[in-house]
């Protein structure tokens, strides 16, 4: 049974665990607040990794930011992570295999292998907090794009120069509508300077008419991204994960994509794997490329 030491690499904390190849952990997951330098990083990277090396096959990594086709190297810029971490050689910290990978992509293959995505060969994993990443499988394959860079949720989704992306520039894209910074931009117009999403989410559980009105048109854009993915991808499934995942309507979303994608009908789940997806997704992926190469 062949064990990956995995790491989930986030800007506040880095969680890690060993996962086996059925994806189960072996022992505990721990958690450390990220390091503030990308040198006390690596140093944490090599010390975690020297502890486990008689236990583990290989090594993961699930990361913000593009990482390049081969999953060697970050080839983008992480804003939430110090100044050099995309600079980090990976491949340098050990001499057992690894893998790096995006961390959407990672959450992804880990709803494909064994979430809710299990047994579909198209499927489209979005997830949604602070911004919108997405893992895209086409013929049970991870879309990489000529780069690795594949699955941006970049793409305009209205018109009218009405919000500028703090991500990528652009005005009016998917992610500045239906993440929770989009989320966040509407509570501040409906409700008034210095809401916030949560405002919304909370007032919303109560019955708040305001709320309401923001939650329904942040699921509006929402319910256009996915008509757009749909129509591109033609999925079995999309799967929603992250922190705004879990207070999506289901049925209603599913039935307005449906009403007007021009593909057979998807079905929209809920993920299976909350925080841990990132972790589980990239020891698969190590454990595929393992078996690939013996």
């Amino acid at each position: 049974m062949k064990k990956i030491l995995s790491f989930d690499v986030g800007g506040t904390k880095i969680a890690y665990a060993v996962v086996d190849e059925l994806g189960q952990f072996v022992g505990e997951v721990n958690k450390t607040p990220t390091p503030k330098s990308a040198e006390e990083i690596r140093l944490f990277f090599q010390n975690t990794i020297r502890q486990y090396y008689d236990k583990i096959d290989g090594v993961a990594f699930s990361t913000a930011g593009a990482v390049n086709a081969e999953g060697t190297r970050i080839i983008s810029f992480t804003g939430n992570l110090p100044v050099g971490y995309n600079q980090t050689d990976f491949l340098s910290l050990t001499d057992k295999p690894v893998v790096v990978e995006n961390d959407a992509n990672s959450a992804g293959w880990a709803e494909y292998a064994l979430g809710a995505a299990q047994g579909c060969q198209n499927a489209v994993i979005l997830t949604i907090g602070t911004g919108v990443g997405a893992g895209i499988i086409v013929n049970g394959r991870l879309l990489k794009g000529k780069s690795g860079a594949a699955g941006e949720m970049h793409f305009p989704i209205d018109s009218g120069h009405k919000r500028r992306c703090q991500g990528c520039g652009m005005w009016d894209c998917f992610e500045s509508f239906a993440s929770g910074t989009g989320l966040g931009k509407f509570a501040a117009e409906i409700l008034g300077d210095g809401a916030t999403g949560y405002n919304v989410i909370s007032g919303k559980q109560q019955g708040e008419p305001k709320c309401e009105q923001a939650f329904n048109l942040w699921q509006d854009y929402l319910i256009k991204g996915i008509i757009t993915l749909g129509n591109i991808f033609d999925p079995e499934a999309v799967v929603l994960s992250g922190s705004l995942g879990a207070l999506v309507e289901y049925a209603k979303v599913e039935a307005a994509v449906n009403a007007d994608i021009l593909t057979p009908a998807l079905k929209l789940y809920p993920a299976r794997f909350a925080n841990d997806a990132g972790l589980i997704g990239a020891a698969l992926l190590a454990c595929k490329k393992l078996s690939e190469t013996v």
